[in-house]
């Protein structure tokens, strides 16, 4: 039975009006009004996974993120999260490397563009060949594709992995794009098939707390949560992080936000090479390097892929 959003949101008012409304043991507490119109929009209309839009902070754990990304980790419990999702290696730039392209290319820095020229193709330039949209979002970034880390707070090249990749160069410059237009593709429903986050590096508490990243992040997902591509259904979110603190195990968080997901751990084990897999499956192309055989993400969760 369909209800109509603007009817529950007075339901539930009237509800924490009565004597309040839980949200679930251990959560943060999240505006009820909210999160009532959220979930009735995605679940009202819950159709397979076209678009995949990727979130990626810095150096954050699983556990840093439950203790310090309060915001986030109530996204967590209520769609799903992974316990065993690991990050390729250590520093930062490889990392992201992996996650476009399905492997390092042997860089072990997190030097420039100018000392790393890399070939091979990314999943962007796999889905803009196939007839399907591709876009980078980069936070603080001034000019589209910028090879250089510029500004305050500080845009790190060696955080958007697109313009590394020599082969893909004018199609970088047309679609990784300054952050500004992230928000316009969310009002008009034209987020991209395969989509990347980049916060800058105090949004990604690369430089700053993340309390500071949490509160971007739940800035982003209010915005998404009102677009039309999150109320038709189609669009997953994942955000997840780079790599972890150093600690063992390079275990980081690994969040999937979708209608299908409710209260959802998989503890079964991912990595990067699981979120390069699931941008092709997504927009229907062939598995690059190590995404070959990697493990499914969409299968270990269960995410209805179209």
């Amino acid at each position: 039975m369909t209800v109509c959003v603007s009817r529950l949101a007075r339901i539930v008012a009237a509800l924490a009006a009565a004597g309040g409304l839980l949200l679930g043991s251990g959560s943060p507490s999240v505006s009820a009004l909210g999160l009532a119109a959220h979930e009735t929009r995605g679940h009202a209309s819950s159709r397979g996974v076209t678009k995949l839009l990727v979130v990626i902070e810095e150096n954050q754990s699983l556990s840093q993120m439950q203790s310090g990304m309060p915001y986030a980790y109530s996204l967590a419990q209520r769609y799903g999260y992974a316990t065993n999702y690991h990050a390729i290696t250590h520093p930062s730039l490889p990392n992201y490397l992996a996650i476009v392209s399905g492997q390092t290319h042997g860089v072990t820095d997190d030097a420039a563009p100018s000392v790393h020229r890399v070939a091979g193709r990314t999943v962007f330039g796999q889905a803009l060949a196939h007839g399907k949209r591709a876009a980078v979002f980069a936070d603080g970034m001034r000019a589209a594709c910028s090879t250089k880390s510029t500004g305050s707070p500080p845009y790190g090249v060696g955080h958007n992995p697109w313009p590394y990749f020599v082969g893909e160069r004018r199609a970088c410059h047309a679609h990784d794009l300054p952050v500004g237009r992230l928000w316009s593709a969310i009002r008009s429903g034209r987020l991209p098939n395969a989509g990347l986050v980049v916060p800058d590096k105090c949004h990604d508490a690369h430089d700053c707390s993340p309390a500071t990243a949490d509160a971007w992040f739940r800035h982003l997902m209010t915005k998404v949560f009102h677009g039309r591509d999150w109320r038709s259904g189609r669009l997953a979110v994942v955000l997840t992080a780079d790599e972890n603190d150093g600690s063992p195990g390079n275990t980081v968080l690994a969040v999937v936000i979708h209608p299908s997901q409710r209260h959802h751990v998989v503890t079964s084990p991912l990595d990067h090479y699981s979120l390069t897999r699931l941008y092709e499956q997504v927009t229907h192309t062939a598995y690059l390097a190590h995404a070959r055989g990697a493990p499914s993400l969409a299968r270990a969760f269960g995410l209805p892929v179209r």
